[in-house]
């Protein structure tokens, strides 16, 4: 039945996106695949969990928005062993975060972040390939 409201054909105008919130810690699974989470933290800071370099599966994709204009609290992203290599990007055009070749499994969304700031994650080959897009700088860090 899901996957009926998503199809041309449904009568629901066409493709949907998968979108769910997020307000609490959480660990992502590969059932999240594909999915598009919108994030919030008023609640207070945490962390979202994505699949280790051990359990991550081929081609797993997330993108994660930031919902609220200057969150209230930071919201870690971490990769556990896995690595990240980020592309990171602010309005500027400063890629001062980006972590290409590093040791790197964390992303951080700081309360300086701006409403639609994103950041997008696919695993490949044991490691995350992800790139962000940010209003401000530094809204997106790394650790």
């Amino acid at each position: 039945m899901r996957a009926a409201t998503r199809e041309k054909n449904s009568g629901k105008g066409g493709f949907l996106q998968n979108i769910e919130p997020i307000t609490v810690a959480r660990t992502l699974t590969e059932a999240d695949s594909g999915k598009i989470f919108m994030l919030s933290s008023t609640g207070g800071a945490y962390a979202i969990t994505l699949p280790t370099a051990a359990t991550g599966v081929e081609g797993l994709h997330y993108k994660l928005i930031v919902e609220e204009e200057t969150p209230t609290n930071d919201i870690t992203i971490g990769a556990g062993s896995a690595i990240i290599s980020l592309v990171a990007k602010d309005a500027a055009g400063d890629a001062a975060v980006s972590t290409a070749g590093t040791q790197v499994s964390n992303v951080i969304l700081d309360t300086t972040a701006q409403k639609g700031d994103y950041v997008e994650f696919m695993f490949t080959k044991g490691e995350y390939v992800a790139s962000s897009m940010s209003g401000i700088n530094n809204g997106i860090q790394t650790s």
